[in-house]
């Protein structure tokens, strides 16, 4: 007989947090119904992150909200927290409800020791969730990844990007990003 996995909800996975089952502190998100683990943060992943939310909050203004390390509802059973993401501008700032993947333009991870993790567990789920756009940033190769136009789950253009190459984000595409203002020099 073949076991059964019990997957959580998110009402069921913020419920756990509400009573204190989940510390405030600990750093876990929901996927598919099971809480995992996030790495710790070092000092070359908080640096790009906190470089790319400068950088788009002085672009973007308030055509678009930049959230930081926060939850993002994918679905019932899924709740990931991506570095950064670009979305849907509210006056609100999303205080009355989290956001869900159809207010996303974009979505960062930032990838130190998360590089596999984040191609092959969280690049499909936000697929699933048609997130239009996704970049992850792979400190260690100095270059960006960049997932465009979600189909059944899977991404139908990816291209990898390094210094010197411009993007423009799908929703933005008058702003042109020039990558060595995102990238660091060793």
């Amino acid at each position: 007989m073949a076991l059964k996995v019990r997957q959580l909800t998110v009402d069921e996975y913020h419920r756990m947090a509400e009573v204190g089952i989940l510390h405030p502190d600990e750093r876990v998100e929901l996927l598919d119904g099971k809480i995992l683990k996030m790495s710790p943060i070092g000092a070359r992943h908080a640096a790009y992150v906190n470089r790319i939310v400068k950088l788009f909050l002085r672009w973007f203004d308030s055509r678009a909200s930049v959230s930081v390390q926060n939850p993002i509802i994918l679905n019932e059973f899924s709740e990931p927290q991506p570095d950064v993401m670009l979305l849907r501008f509210r006056e609100n700032e999303y205080y009355d409800a989290l956001p869900t993947a159809l207010d996303v333009y974009l979505v960062v991870e930032v990838a130190e020791s998360t590089l596999e993790f984040d191609r092959s567990e969280k690049l499909p789920r936000y697929a699933l969730a048609e997130i239009p756009e996704v970049w992850i940033v792979d400190t260690n190769a100095d270059r960006i990844e960049v997932y465009r136009n979600p189909v059944e789950g899977k991404y139908q253009s990816s291209q990898i990007l390094k210094r010197g190459d411009r993007i423009s984000i799908l929703a933005f595409s008058n702003r042109e990003i020039e990558l060595n203002t995102l990238l660091f020099e060793e």
